[in-house]
Formats: C-alpha cells, structure tokens, sequence
C-alpha cells in the first residue's frame, strides 16, 4: 500500500506516456517535441479519438463539427446570472459544462470539447460586464477561442501560440483530473459527468490551479537583479517556488520547453513582453542553482506551470482563468481516458486499509 498510489500501476492505456526519468512525453507514440508548434490542436483530438468513438470524419470534417458545437453550446451562456458571476471563471465554466447531456458517442465528445473554449471567454467578458461575443464556427478551435475573449481577429502569431500550448496540455498520464476522469467512466456514468469529475479535481492547486501564482513571484521580484535575494528569502521563510518541481519528473519537464519556445515566438510579436520573459529567464537560472545548493537530493527542475503563465498572461488571459483554459486543452485527453476505461476496463473499487479502532470485546 502506498498513500497517493505513487508508482502504482492503475490501468492500462494507448493514450499517453510520461518518462520522469528520461523527462519525455508521448502522446499516442508521437513524442512532444513532434506535436507542440507543429500540429493543431484538432490533429491532436483526432490522434487521442482514433479507435475510441466510433468511425472518425476526416480532419476537415472534424473541425467543421467542432466549430458546430461550439454555436450550439453557446446557447448555455444565457444561464449565467448575478450568482454565478460571483464564483471563479472555473467554477462558471464548470456549472454550464453541467447543462450538457451525458452521452458516450463523439456528438457528445465533441460538445464536451466546445464547452470551456465557449463559456470561459463568455464568463470572463461578463464578469468584466461585457456582452459575451458568439462563436465563429469556421475558425480553428485557438482561434474562436481567442475571438470570443476580445472583439478583434485574433493575430496568426496568437493563434499559434495558444494552439502549442492546447496541444502540449491535451494529454499527460494517469494524472489527477485524468484518474477522476476515468474512476467516474469506469461507473458508466457518461462523458459529462467524467469531465466535471476531472474539473473538480484540477481546480485544486496542487493540480492544475498553480500557474496564476507564478506571475504574483514574478510580480513580487520585479527585476533580475532581485531574484537571487528574493528566492533565497522565500525558501528561508519556507515558502514554496512556484513553478518548480514534479510528482513525477526527475529531471526538466519537457513541456516547459515546449512552451518555453512557443512564448519566445510569440513575444518576438509582442515587443512589450520581452521585459517579463528577461526576468523570467533570470528567476528561472537563479532559482535552480539556489535549489541544486539547497536540496542536492531532490531532483527540482522548471515545470509546466512556469512558463503556462508567461505564456497565457501573454495572449491576455487574466490569472484567474488559467484554470479554465488549462481545461480547454486537457478536456480532449479526459475524454480518451473516459473512453478507453469504459471499452476496456473494469470498475475502478480499490481498497482501503483501516487504522481505526477496534469494537472492545465483551468481558
């Protein structure tokens, strides 16, 4: 028994592999460095749906139906009312993702797919007391995605900067929010309920809810000059670096530098921003030699989180969606996952081992 189940083995699955060791990922026998900035994110959904939901359209075809979805799930914006403007973007985008049927068929995974592209820019523009902006179905799914935030046409440098970042989110192990994923599609419950199982779970900082608090570090720094200071205060202090550091990578998280390089692509576009990527760079080399000095036998490297940061603050995400738009991307992956547990597996029933107290026996 192990508590957190590290290292054990909980299923089988075609999807995805993370190496911690080596620091690499694959996603359906294709290596990150072949996907991220390179494919779409509709190559990638039909890459992790292939096999798993019935005879698959073609690549036009599928965005075409996707872009579909998308102006039918837009219809749910309508809910949204004083109360749930009161709530985090994530738990708006949640509540709506709550409306749509459960189904098992690719309708319904490719509505599930339109959903948080479709209700976070409309929650985020209403909580700023703005009209939500209707999808625009011939668009590619980063790029309605970014049309519905603001009301000018997404640049092509934007657009790809968010399709990377889509495409080297949309998949990554047995995870937390994947294993709820998959624990509620093995109770035959519907795809719907699978996803809110998996949102629910990546909300959680420990999960997915990190990346906004690396831009108040970097906030705080202000300058290269102070991270070697600052850095060291905070450790002493026994605070956290965010940004740092894996469950299960040993060495540097390749999809740091996945987005690493997508950012560097972008802010060649975006003169403003190259202050924020300087001091970024600089945090980042200072904080790794501080935490090699510090702690020589935990292997910490830069994770996704940091550069996730950089990245969505960039294309003008507030902090607090990127939550949400972490969901936009892995939502592709929770569905495989859903779908490869209820073809394949069995219902998820593990163990517990009871270290309570006993009933005293009768004298």
């Amino acid at each position: 028994m192990k508590n957190g189940l590290e290292d054990v083995v909980a299923a089988e699955t075609q999807l995805s592999h993370v190496d911690g060791e080596a620091g690499q990922l694959i996603i359906r026998g294709v290596s990150l460095d072949h996907l991220a900035g390179q494919v779409s994110y509709e190559d990638v959904v039909a890459l992790l749906f292939e096999g798993l939901l019935g005879p698959m359209p073609d690549r036009t075809e599928l965005a075409k139906r996707l872009g579909e979805k998308r102006v039918d799930v837009f219809a749910h914006v309508g809910a949204i009312d004083d109360a749930l403007l009161e709530l985090p973007p994530v738990d708006i985008m949640r509540a709506l993702i709550a409306r749509l049927p459960d189904g098992e068929d690719l309708d319904s995974a490719l509505r599930l797919l339109a959903a948080p592209a479709v209700f976070l820019p409309a929650a985020l523009r209403m909580k700023r007391g703005e009209a939500p902006l209707a999808p625009t179905p011939a668009l590619s799914h980063a790029a309605d995605t970014l049309a519905m935030l603001g009301a000018k046409v997404p640049s092509r440098q934007d657009v790809a900067a968010l399709d990377a970042y889509l495409v080297t989110i949309s998949d990554h192990g047995l995870n937390a929010s994947t294993f709820a994923s998959r624990v509620v599609a093995s109770t035959k419950a519907g795809l719907t309920s699978s996803v809110l199982a998996a949102i629910g779970a990546l909300k959680g900082p420990l999960h997915g809810g990190a990346p906004g608090p690396v831009l108040d570090m970097l906030d705080a720094i202000g300058t290269p000059e102070n991270a070697e200071a600052w850095l060291s205060d905070a450790l002493d202090h026994g605070e956290r670096l965010m940004g740092f550091g894996h469950r299960v990578y040993r060495v540097r998280d390749p999809r740091a530098d996945a987005l690493k390089g997508a950012l560097k692509r972008l802010i060649a576009t975006h003169p403003a921003n190259r202050d924020r990527i300087q001091l970024a760079e600089a945090v980042e080399q200072s904080a790794l030699a501080i935490l090699k000095a510090r702690k020589p036998d935990r292997p910490l490297d830069v994770n996704v989180e940091f550069y996730t940061a950089l990245l969505l603050d960039a294309l003008n995400f507030p902090r607090d969606a990127f939550t949400g738009v972490f969901a936009i991307g892995r939502t592709v992956g929770w569905i495989a996952h859903a779908r490869e547990q209820a073809l394949e597996g069995r219902l998820i029933r593990p163990r517990s081992l009871y270290v309570g107290p006993l009933p005293q026996q009768a004298a």
